[in-house]
């Protein structure tokens, strides 16, 4: 018999996410991108980059690890290889930054006039990369909790239209007690009418269709698509 109602989406989350920590992280990130900014822009003028364009450098470097904390938060479901390229973006863009900002530090302190507070180079190059890696967790912090906020006040998703199928648990609830976007068989028919139009089967092609339906799906639950697609291509020539 099916359930009265369907649980909570997130059953006792605490309090919720204010104006205020949204303020509270724009200002972190914010101040992490003016201190690596300032430093970044110095190192484009010591390697001769001219003009106006001295004020672009940064931006490309820190610009790419701001977007690549989405962009991999955005295809933690993709294939392996646009997971492993956007790794390699986001791990060249955080080294290049952390090196850079450390090598200004530890030159500029090597110029430090005597009288004043003098650190070591290795304490000033360990300070310094404090402000990249501060963009990058502000960035992540933020889209963590912008998705809680949108995850909390979200409507209940459209269900996939088809048949009548009886309601069991696992089309109730996903693991972790979140709403299930739809159901194993409603993933794998639209699995099936994608694969018929593509003539292969293929698991961005499955995933692309499925999101283009609204729908949103877990990588286990992919695979466990992918799966019984994949058994039924295997039994399709012996029944025929």
């Amino acid at each position: 018999m099916a359930p009265s109602a369907i649980p909570p989406a997130h059953p006792g989350t605490g309090r919720r996410v204010t104006s205020w920590d949204r303020a509270a992280i724009l200002c972190l990130g914010a101040a992490a991108c003016a201190l690596s900014y300032d430093a970044l822009q110095q190192m484009a003028v010591a390697i001769h980059v001219r003009g106006l364009l001295t004020y672009l450098f940064p931006l490309v470097i820190d610009g790419f690890i701001a977007y690549g904390v989405r962009a991999l938060l955005v295809l933690r479901t993709a294939p392996f290889r646009a997971r492993l390229y956007v790794w390699a973006l986001f791990g060249t863009a955080t080294c290049a930054s952390i090196w850079a900002n450390a090598l200004h530090a530890v030159r500029i302190n090597q110029q430090n006039p005597p009288g004043t507070l003098h650190l070591s180079d290795l304490t000033v190059g360990i300070l310094s990369t404090l402000a990249p890696l501060a963009l990058a967790g502000a960035v992540h912090l933020h889209i963590l909790i912008t998705r809680e906020t949108t995850t909390d006040t979200a409507p209940p998703p459209v269900p996939f239209p088809g048949p009548e199928q009886p309601t069991s648990e696992l089309a109730i609830t996903r693991r972790g007690g979140r709403p299930a976007d739809a159901t194993l068989d409603e993933l794998v028919e639209i699995g099936r009418i994608a694969v018929t139009e593509h003539g292969r089967i293929s698991r961005s092609t499955v995933l692309q269709a499925i999101r283009d339906k609204g729908l949103k799906v877990s990588g286990e639950r992919l695979t466990e698509v992918m799966n019984t697609l994949r058994a039924e291509s295997e039994t399709t020539p012996a029944n025929g």
